[in-house]
């Protein structure tokens, strides 16, 4: 998928291309399971990111399509939110970092004995559930109801981020498939940082002026 057949990730669902919001969620699902499935027996206990080990690291991951079965069976009440970049300025320090390695630890053992058919099962369930959901179906998120098709490309930020972090963690390169959300969760990024008070240190990052290996730039 070229960048002329991607609608803009933070706008609200009036200019997002549904079809498009749907395809890069269940690619993004799909290259989890992939890179899940290569995951060595040996390899669940290894370190991953900060606290997480690599189990700990695909539990948290695979919250990206819990809380969607989770919040649509739940009724969306409060005020709406507008939209993805809405969401997660939000949300942004709604948990404790302790909090949240806590819950990517509970989550990463109640996978199992068999982690990979864990997140197998749940990825051919919910993409079932988003598939045969309307649009406007609304979802009871942490930050207010809204639609599903708002709230997903949330869900594929989560999914690109974690897959990334969990292929570093194993040596292994990215899935292709990976590839649509990744460019989708970009502008979703920019987007989000656009709004906050260190835009202008954000733009200075992503231009290879500080923070960055020599040479990595979007310039």
């Amino acid at each position: 998928m070229d960048g002329e057949d991607m609608a803009p990730e933070g706008g609200d669902s009036k200019g997002r291309d549904s079809a498009a919001v749907r395809a890069r969620y269940a690619g993004a699902a799909q290259a989890f399971l992939e890179l899940a499935g290569q995951v060595p027996d040996q390899a669940w206990p290894r370190p991953a990111l900060g606290e997480w080990d690599v189990r700990a690291l695909t539990g948290h991951t695979s919250r990206a399509l819990t809380t969607v079965e989770t919040y649509l069976a739940t009724p969306a009440t409060g005020e709406r939110v507008a939209g993805p970049v809405e969401y997660f300025l939000a949300v942004r320090d709604a948990a404790s970092p302790d909090a949240i390695a806590q819950r990517g630890r509970e989550t990463g053992e109640a996978l199992g004995e068999d982690p990979a058919a864990a997140v197998r099962e749940l990825v051919q369930r919910v993409t079932v559930l988003v598939r045969n959901t309307p649009d406007d179906a609304l979802v009871a998120t942490p930050a207010g109801a809204m639609a599903l098709i708002d709230y997903l490309p949330t869900r594929t930020f989560e999914l690109a981020v974690h897959t990334l972090d969990l292929a570093r963690a194993l040596g292994l390169p990215p899935p292709a498939s990976l590839a649509p959300a990744v460019a989708a969760s970009l502008e979703l990024a920019g987007a989000i940082g656009s709004r906050l008070p260190a835009a202008g240190e954000l733009l200075l990052l992503l231009t290879g002026r500080t923070g960055l290996p020599e040479g990595l730039s979007v310039l």
